[in-house]
């Protein structure tokens, strides 16, 4: 007789429990559950037994905590409560986390498996199939003969370090507790944790993929750690070290991390090379050498501006799902790294790391002449390129390999805003060598992933036959992945050029790669020679400055070639500058006393298969640009046709297009204007800021305030509104597909039209754009610009009517330089007497005694502003604009230098506010304006802003935004 009180089968909740989403597999519910907030996962939580199971999750908590999480945080025991510790719920919330129900009746295996992987303990984790090479401490010349294309591992490297004996997690606990690291994580939000919290975290989580300290200004918080090692000798070239403060890539870090933690899939960034010496703990480490994806990667390049994303499951998760699948001849080559040992990681290597237990590192990514190439090749505009250098042949379309694979297309982000569609190709290896949409052979690796790798070189000139020759550097977008900024690049590559005449050789090859040196070489000696300029030196061979255009400095004059933006840009841009200096000859402006003269200026192109030059004064039309498809040739020819209002019109028919579309929109990429200048004495300010005194600050804030005014006192050229009405029936009646919003301009003078069709057009799709530079930029305020933004840009102008019922403005339209910032400024060195004299415009140069800003002595001098420099961005609206690059840029946010600024300007920005208008509200804050124009700038203003003000990263609203970055010019007495 069977037992009665025998248990019936426990019967499976999800069906009931989940309802229609029970088709849903676990994984993509979970995935989905991470997009929503706390509160929606809590009300979730109370809609079945199963969505409490899911909801309840830790994993699911740490994402959503470090989602929301910035700046210092304090872990409370679970991610659950630490995350509700950041929605400050009331303190019944906090007890129930403590409270959890539990059921019967439902089985995860994905929730299994992860459960597992976060209790998995690894003490005994170790063996080494392939193993990576160990010697001994080797001399430079065994390194680079016997190691220098592979991974190894040496010992002895550290045996003087004092940090061999000191980093322990007591020691620096007892050194460093109250001192905050920063932390890796998920997010792109900055986290850090005070030393001893993170240590109370590391003992009691159970994460899979555990927080682990990565910082890379630990030398700022916490000097000590720096007197406690030294670079080895074996890594002292490091070509990155010309660079200064935080123009220099990030290229140090401590490490520490819990057993768990580590670095999933990667290759360096930039390619550059890494040394990684070990203190306390194991690490277990894989890698494959360049162009092997490993199992389980995904590589997605982009398109339009080569940005690379590495889609990768965490080290755990590979070491345990990932590795048990792979054949022996698809295994990484491994190593176990014990204390006291470094390892050397070569460009272009994928790596993962898994720390055994816990574990204290410090590792260093260099570039030296081994590397110098590919690290500029990796700069150079493009995708193809970047893709092949990580995911070898398997990068290119099918199309262009024979015999080898066809990528996966990720498919296009359909965002109806140009420059946003991102296109990417992507290569993925999911199973045991297999690639997406191939069949396996039968040992289940891809015959043309085989036949791939064979045919692959990690070799430059290999490399460097899949870069775009109709990529531009000047012309394409920055990858935002890339280790450093435009600017900061051709500074590096300049300082080295300078620098180190010995490796000039070396220097140029990846010059070339990066920017086409050669190519503008050969423009530049064209011009040189037509108009018999000195022979070139050495080192003026290689362009200088941030710009975007191409600017070369010679003995008495500087020569800039027009890019920027393709050709129509281009034509624009030099018509306005000439005809901006045919005006400053005939007016008498204090102005023009601190504006290089103008020497010559041309038209290069070629022509049956030669170089030919004609000289132009921005007036009439040549031949060669009448021959080229420019819209705005079929109107009226003026004096100045490409002058500032043609040009004001360009920029509102190019308002929506992306850089790449304006560069070969044209048809006419052989065609080159160019200005020759007289050369300015000096230094630029970028060079001097951090030698200058306060007195000399604080003299070129007034210099820039008398300067701007008298910028913006020079008369506009004499509009033509009959030809406004014209050029407008030739603009896109469609942008990107759709049909625009019809502006009502009928009350604005004509002036001021395309000011505000400009506006207007550049407000479409604005979240998008803001989303797509996405960090710093706080996605609160993203999600909140279209409130703050006015529908109407005509109240920005606060239009009345005068005695004679004229609709007049009450701004100010004014020439704009748009472009003032710490390099377009020069400096010379001054008499000590001028210091004091209390007008920094009328400060002399110093004659006898001086050099670079040093008498004879040594003794540094005083500086005083000679020049502002490159008029290419002219623009004619609101003169505001131009305290934008100014405030942010050569004040980096200094309200004392803004103020300083304004009082120097003296000239009102904003007339009749409070006797006509809109009567008050947000409209008749100049702050306002100004905030609105930094949200609608063509660059990322908004990215230099939360750079700044850091703190604001976390701001509620952007009327705090902007009174904290723009508040003083609602102070400003120029306002009434």
């Amino acid at each position: 007789m069977q037992n009665s009180d025998q248990a019936l089968p426990v019967k499976d909740r999800r069906p009931d429990a989940l309802g229609d989403l029970k088709v849903i597999p676990d994984e993509i519910i979970c995935s989905i559950l991470e997009h929503l907030t706390p509160r929606d996962v809590g009300r979730l939580a109370c809609v079945s037994s199963v969505m409490y199971i899911f909801c309840n999750e830790e994993p699911l908590w740490m994402s959503l905590c470090l989602k929301k999480a910035s700046g210092v945080l304090q872990y409370k025991g679970s991610w659950k409560k630490t995350a509700l510790h950041l929605e400050d719920p009331p303190i019944e919330y906090d007890e129930s986390c403590t409270r959890l129900l539990h059921f019967d009746g439902f089985y995860s295996p994905f929730l299994y498996r992860r459960y597992y992987r976060c209790h998995t303990v690894l003490d005994g984790f170790s063996f080494d199939s392939q193993l990576v090479k160990r010697k001994k401490i080797v001399t430079r010349e065994e390194f680079d003969r016997e190691c220098a294309e592979e991974p190894i591992l040496l010992s002895g490297l550290a045996d003087t370090w004092p940090a061999r004996n000191t980093w322990t997690i007591d020691q620096l606990l007892t050194r460093y507790g109250d001192t905050a690291f920063r932390i890796s994580q998920r997010s792109v939000r900055s986290i850090s944790m005070k030393f001893k919290d993170y240590v109370a975290y590391m003992n009691v989580q159970h994460d899979e993929d555990p927080l682990y300290i990565f910082d890379y200004k630990f030398g700022e918080n916490a000097q000590g750690l720096l007197e406690d090692y030294r670079v080895p000798d074996l890594f002292q070239e490091d070509l990155f070290n010309v660079l200064d403060g935080d123009m220099r890539p990030s290229y140090r870090w401590v490490i520490i991390g819990p057993q768990r933690s580590g670095a999933s899939w990667h290759v360096d960034p930039a390619l550059t090379s890494a040394w990684n010496t070990l203190l306390c703990g194991r690490k277990r480490w894989a890698l494959y050498p360049p162009g092997r994806v490993p199992l389980g990667v995904t590589v997605h390049v982009n398109e339009d501006d080569g940005d690379v994303n590495i889609e990768t499951p965490s080290s755990l998760e590979w070491w345990l799902d990932f590795y048990p699948l792979l054949a022996d001849d698809d295994k990484p080559i491994e190593c176990t790294q014990l204390p006291g040992e470094t390892i050397v990681v070569p460009s272009g290597w994928w790596h993962c790391v898994l720390n055994l237990e816990t574990t204290i590192a410090v590792t260093q990514n260099f570039v030296d002449s081994k590397n110098f190439e590919f690290v500029c090749l990796d700069f150079a505009p493009g995708y193809r390129h970047k893709g092949v250098c990580r995911a070898g042949l398997l990068a290119l379309e099918e199309e262009s390999l024979e015999g080898g694979g066809k990528n996966t297309s990720a498919g296009d982000h359909d965002m109806s805003y140009p420059d946003l569609t991102r296109k990417e190709k992507r290569v993925r290896v999911n199973r045991r060598g297999e690639i997406q949409n191939h069949e396996e052979d039968t040992n289940g690796v891809s015959k043309n992933y085989n036949s791939s790798k064979q045919d692959f070189s990690y070799d430059i000139n290999f490399l460097a036959k899949f870069l775009d020759e109709d990529r531009d550097h000047y012309n394409f977008p920055w990858s935002s992945g890339n280790c450093t900024g435009k600017r900061e690049m051709r500074e590096w590559l300049y300082k080295l050029w300078v620098g180190k005449p010995e490796m000039r050789e070396l220097i140029w090859k990846g010059a070339c790669l990066a920017l086409n040196a050669g190519k503008w070489l050969e423009l530049l000696e064209e011009i040189c020679n037509f108009h018999k300029l000195p022979t070139l030196t050495a080192e003026e061979k290689l362009p200088v400055g941030n710009g975007s255009n191409p600017v070369y400095l010679m003995a008495d004059c500087v020569v800039k070639i027009f890019v920027e933006g393709g050709f129509e840009s281009s034509i624009y841009g030099l018509g306005t500058e000439l005809e901006f200096y045919s005006l400053l000859a005939k007016v008498n402006s204090p102005v023009k006393n601190y504006i290089p003269d103008v020497l010559a200026s041309g038209i290069l192109y070629v022509e049956n298969g030669s170089y030919t030059i004609v000289p132009w004064d921005g007036k009439g039309v040549l031949d060669v640009i009448g021959k080229c498809n420019l819209t705005l040739l079929n109107c009226k020819q003026e004096e100045f046709p490409f002058g500032i209002w043609s040009k004001k019109q360009f920029e509102y028919r190019s308002a929506w297009m992306s850089v790449s579309k304006l560069s070969t929109s044209d048809g006419c990429n052989r065609i080159w204007p160019y200005i020759i200048t007289k050369r300015c004495k000096g230094k630029m300010f970028a060079q001097l800021r951090d030698a200058l005194s306060g007195e000399d600050v604080l003299n070129l804030a007034s210099f820039l305030g008398e300067q701007l005014r008298n910028l913006h006192l020079l008369p506009c050229p004499p509009f033509n509104e009959s030809s406004l009405s014209d050029k407008l029936k030739t603009e896109p009646p469609f942008n990107n597909g759709f049909v625009e919003d019809v502006v009502d301009t009928s009350s604005v003078p004509a002036e001021w039209e395309i000011f505000i069709r400009t506006l207007a057009r550049k407000k479409k799709n604005l979240v998008n754009r803001l989303t797509a530079w996405g960090h710093p930029i706080p996605k609160a305020l993203i999600d909140k610009v279209d409130e703050y933004i006015p529908d109407d840009f005509v109240k920005l102008l606060d239009i009345y009517q005068d005695e004679n019922g004229l609709n007049k403005v009450c701004k100010p339209c004014s020439w704009i330089h748009s472009d003032i910032m710490d390099d377009n400024v020069y400096m010379e060195p001054c008499c000590a007497s001028s210091r004091s004299n209390g007008n920094a415009a009328d400060t002399g140069p110093m004659v006898n005694g001086s050099t670079n800003g040093y008498d004879e002595f040594g003794e540094a001098k005083s500086w005083h502003c000679s020049h502002i420099i490159d008029f290419s961005n002219l623009s004619i609206g609101d003169p505001i604009y131009d305290a934008i690059p100014i405030h942010l840029d050569i004040f980096r946010g200094d309200s004392s230098l803004f103020k300083q600024f304004l009082e120097s300007y003296k000239l009102p920005l904003v007339r009749r506010m409070q006797q006509h208008g809109s009567g008050g509200g947000k409209f008749s804050r100049l702050s306002y304006h100004a905030m609105c124009y930094c949200i609608l700038h063509e660059d990322n203003v908004l990215g230099t802003i939360f750079s700044i003000w850091k703190e604001l990263r976390t701001a509620k609203s952007w009327e705090e935004v902007e009174m904290t970055v723009w508040g003083e010019l609602n102070n400003y007495k120029g306002y009434a």
